[in-house]
């Protein structure tokens, strides 16, 4: 999460889409039109590491290291951070989202522009329900207040009522 309130796209807990009845990932599922059984597989395959260098995130994903340079221009999702050397240095979350990227782009022939109207399509979508889930939270909290101040209430009136009996 930013800090300036916007989204961040990962496919840990925004792409898993929910197949043969039980969801891949924690967080709520999105459109299956993303996600399908070879970018699973894909996604599954990548070690668990802390880093990629480039070398590696394109040797994962069986392109060159200059789409993947070209691809952090064209895809605000694909941002890997710089080592002091000035070397690339990706999260899995970083090349989790370069498979997506190249799904859309080679898979589905989505073009750059259609492939980052889609990731920012998704972008807007999972703010949306954030944005409702935080207001459901919010209520939930307030009911949670009134349901005490409902059960403080009935105590009292109870103690009261031993008073009188």
């Amino acid at each position: 999460m930013n800090n300036n309130n916007e989204v961040e796209l990962s496919l840990d807990d925004t792409f898993f889409a929910t197949t043969s009845g039980t969801q891949k990932a924690d967080s709520q599922s999105m459109p299956s039109v993303l996600v399908d059984a070879a970018l699973l597989a894909e996604i599954g395959s990548i070690p668990d590491r802390f880093g990629f260098k480039i070398g590696d995130v394109a040797e994962l994903l069986g392109i060159k290291q200059y789409i993947l340079r070209y691809w952090e221009q064209e895809f605000e999702v694909l941002k890997p951070k710089k080592a002091s050397n000035n070397q690339r240095l990706y999260t899995k979350k970083d090349v989790e989202n370069a498979f997506l990227i190249k799904k859309l782009l080679y898979r589905d022939r989505f073009s750059i522009e259609g492939a980052r109207q889609a990731l920012r399509d998704v972008k807007f979508a999972l703010k949306k329900e954030k944005n409702f889930s935080d207001a459901i939270q919010k209520l939930d909290e307030k009911n949670t207040d009134m349901i005490h101040g409902v059960q403080s209430f009935v105590r009292d009136v109870q103690r009261i009522k031993k008073l009188f009996v």
